[in-house]
């Protein structure tokens, strides 16, 4: 007798208000209750709250639920210091002053390392940088909505596709933030507003930087209206429509200094956004692998040369890694510009084995690893064949360290340092380095 397959009814989500009491918080800023033996992620809540909320999601391991509100708050709730904060799903931790964001953030990074690396270290000192507006890059979303016929211009809502009007940002460098009124405008003003994707705004050294993108080409009067404010406004104009390659319309190319090299950028290229705590990363990168001037030093996922570059300056020689080709050129050019014969740099494919490239036939003495979010699951596990006695891993996700880490040590290499980078404060974002040694 055949069996007919009948699918379980999903049981209607509960979605009445109740009270709970939030425990603690995890590596993402997020408050945790507990509710029939269940844990519950709500965010904006804070240890030892009492709070209302509303359920959004339900599973049969964990539940999500909406803060409506704070009943008892902790002793550390602040108030936010951007109008848009309730809404705007860009920063989730500014009802926490700077000092108990961290304090959260290194107690989240130690958890994760007992739990995941099974490892316990103190943390070294925590770089930190105070100045309000750090971030040098950002991307707003632009939509034209026509029943309206108005443009939506700044960052999506939490948990939303819809999108917060943003006339400044609190953390955005103030010189991008000056350039917002004129760059609104005028786009609100263009024929095919429809046209437009999103805005990007990047600081360099040497000039601030406007990328529009479109789905499709501007009209030529709106690219004519842009192109003046942008030459008024005495900034750097790329233009990105549809399927064409990039173009600088106006200006020039921009590029950072720091950790003692000049390094060339384009707006799509990945540079960190707070330059002041990048240096100081880049410095303490630097101390802990503990260069010497005979040093053969591999970083891998070296993208624009961050690392690469202010390495050579005191190693014998520098191998740079990275999967994207047009970064490798990108990375030779800023090495020629510095003026560094000592750094050679590579296209590979970084989730495998490249011990057997024929530039890793004479080993390494350290290595420096800084991945993206995925981390270096693949290349992690062959560091041991490469030679190096020390390597340092900078990490943007904590999770995939701790991860990765494993790999490490089951390699034989023991971790002496763990410390953290608040590079994106006022977020949940946590930027971390390790030390491990063999």
């Amino acid at each position: 007798m055949a069996r007919i397959f009948q699918a379980k009814k999903k049981t209607p989500l509960n979605t009445k208000h109740f009270e709970v009491n939030v425990d603690k918080i995890d590596h993402h800023g997020t408050g945790i209750a507990f509710h029939n033996r269940k844990p519950v992620f709500i965010e904006g809540a804070l240890p030892q709250e009492q709070v209302l909320i509303q359920l959004v999601e339900e599973k049969s391991k964990f539940a999500k639920a909406k803060l409506i509100k704070v009943l008892k708050p902790s002793e550390k709730r602040i108030e936010p210091f951007c109008p848009h904060y309730a809404q705007c799903g860009g920063c989730n931790m500014q009802h926490l002053a700077s000092a108990d964001q961290r304090e959260y953030k290194a107690q989240a990074l130690i958890g994760l390392f007992k739990k995941i690396a099974k490892q316990e270290l103190v943390l070294s000192d925590v770089i930190v940088d105070d100045t309000p507006d750090y971030r040098r890059r950002v991307r707003f979303s632009v939509f034209w909505d026509k029943k309206r016929q108005q443009l939506n211009f700044g960052f999506r809502k939490k948990q939303s596709k819809q999108i917060v009007d943003i006339d400044a940002c609190p953390i955005l460098a103030r010189e991008l933030n000056h350039l917002l009124p004129q760059i609104q405008s005028c786009l609100t003003s263009f024929k095919n507003p429809d046209r437009l994707g999103h805005v990007e705004l990047v600081q360099g050294d040497n000039t601030n930087i406007v990328l529009v993108r479109t789905i499709k080409a501007l009209a030529q009067e709106d690219r004519d209206q842009l192109t003046e404010v942008c030459e008024s406004l005495d900034v750097t104009l790329y233009l990105h429509q549809g399927d064409e390659p990039l173009e600088r319309a106006i200006g020039e190319s921009g590029y950072y200094q720091e950790a003692g090299a000049k390094i060339p950028f384009e707006p799509v290229n990945f540079i960190q956004v707070n330059k002041k705590v990048n240096e100081k990363m880049v410095g303490q990168a630097l101390d802990w692998l503990d260069l010497k001037s005979t040093d053969r030093v591999l970083d891998l996922f070296c993208g624009l040369g961050n690392f690469s570059l202010p390495i050579a300056k005191q190693a014998d020689s520098v191998v740079g890694v990275e999967g994207v080709q047009s970064m490798v050129d990108k990375a030779k050019a800023n090495a020629e510009l510095n003026r560094l014969d000592n750094v050679e740099f590579y296209q590979a494919n970084l989730e495998r084995d490249v011990s057997d490239k024929a530039w890793a036939e004479k080993q390494f003495d350290k290595v420096l690893l800084d991945p993206a979010r995925a981390g270096a699951m693949g290349i992690v596990d062959h560091i041991a064949k490469l030679g190096a006695q020390r390597v340092v891993y900078v990490s943007c996700n904590p999770a995939t360290l701790a991860r990765d880490s494993q790999s490490l040590l089951a390699q034989g290499f023991t971790m002496t340092r763990l410390g953290m980078l608040d590079m994106f404060p006022h977020t949940s974002h946590l930027e971390s380095m390790a030390l491990f040694e063999r």
